[in-house]
């Protein structure tokens, strides 16, 4: 079997004429296709490392593009996201055995065997990896407060966790406990233990704070919602003329989940005056004037936040930032195995990167919080 016929199995308008390696994406496999009428579409190659279960995310995709699509249609409004392309059985992707890909000759796309989904590509649109104006950072905003209300009457419960725990920062906690553990008793990993202690005792200082939030969940004082769970810059297509939303894309991370998460990771991300790795510590800072255009896209858009979703506003951005440096100190004392590097140590870097932003946002937390306020009319 080769991509014709992977794509053949595909509801496309016309025959696959071409296609080609698409994107940077660091999970799935992605590829541009064209058909003999012009048309394009993406097809995707999952990654089963990353998702144990593709169908149960492919259902999650489904039934929310369902959803959005019906309100939109009974709105009158757009639909901000991109259907996945049915195949000639019914179903939303094409699974393809190892035995059925042994023969296969086409070598453009890199395994022929595992879970294969098309979507519509969005033609005239652009995806930023970091925001080119404020105006950009806001439609980022407009586009992830949209996503969560619109899908604020989707029963959260009826969707599958494609990675359980994802955003749960308790867990995160408790996996670094067993793996700093694990490390400390390990010959070869134990230096690794003496050249992150410093960054060890941050994350051990902050652990009660740093589960406010799901403790807060777990009580029913912040309401689970769904939730997009990936809120970067380069999961929003814009339009490429009027610079304005067009899609929210990568459903895959779609579970329930606190809407805080989703806020405070594009701050982490958006907000933020150097890189995730920056060696040089004293670049890195929450720019408020940043803070300030996303959220109030973001409360703008989000109809419905209660009034203590909109007070933890300023956690959520710490909260999630933390979380991310204890993940990246986590793979550090587990021997690199989970997030790529490039060189020895980019994990540890990546780590005091994310802890040096979390605690210039925990210096700026009560400005913060006046600029909620203000913007939020509390």
């Amino acid at each position: 079997m080769n991509t014709t016929d992977i794509l053949r199995r595909f509801l496309l308008d016309s025959d696959p004429v071409s296609c080609e390696p698409y994107g940077n994406g660091h999970i799935n496999s992605t590829f541009l296709v064209q058909t003999k009428k012009g048309s394009r579409y993406i097809l995707q190659r999952l990654s089963e490392e990353a998702f144990k279960n593709v169908p149960e995310l492919m259902e999650n995709i489904s039934g929310i593009a369902q959803f959005l699509d019906a309100k939109a249609k009974a709105e009158g409004t757009p639909c901000h996201v991109l259907p996945p392309v049915m195949t000639v059985d019914g179903e939303t992707y094409v699974h393809v055995t190892e035995e059925a890909a042994d023969d296969a000759a086409d070598v453009a796309a890199a395994s022929l065997s595992g879970y294969f989904r098309v979507t519509p590509f969005a033609e005239n649109s652009i995806c930023l990896e970091k925001p080119e104006s404020d105006e950009d950072f806001y439609q980022c905003a407009i586009a992830f407060g949209t996503f969560i209300s619109e899908l604020a009457d989707y029963p959260a419960e009826t969707l599958h966790e494609t990675i359980p725990n994802f955003h749960n920062t308790v867990d995160r906690y408790r996996i670094f406990h067993e793996t700093l553990e694990r490390a400390k008793n390990d010959p070869e990993l134990a230096p690794r233990v003496e050249a992150a202690k410093d960054e060890i005792a941050f994350v051990l200082e902050r652990e009660h704070s740093a589960g406010v939030l799901q403790e807060m969940r777990d009580s029913g004082k912040l309401p689970t919602r769904v939730t997009h769970n990936d809120t970067k810059l380069n999961n929003v297509l814009l339009d490429k003329d009027t610079r304005q939303l067009l899609y929210v894309i990568d459903l895959d991370t779609v579970m329930p989940g606190l809407s805080l998460y989703d806020y405070g990771d594009c701050i982490r991300f958006g907000a933020a005056t150097a890189s995730e790795d920056e060696k040089d510590l004293s670049k890195v800072h929450c720019d408020l004037h940043l803070f300030e255009v996303f959220t109030k896209g973001f409360i703008e858009s989000c109809k419905g936040l209660t009034d203590l979703e909109i007070e933890m506003l300023p956690e959520g951005a710490r909260t999630i930032t933390l979380e991310l440096g204890v993940r990246f100190l986590t793979d550090w004392l587990d021997g690199d195995k989970y997030f790529a590097t490039k060189y020895p140590g980019h994990n540890l870097d990546r780590c005091r990167s994310q802890l040096a932003l979390a605690l210039d946002m925990e210096s700026k937390r009560e400005e913060m919080k006046e600029i909620v306020n203000e913007l939020s009319g509390h």
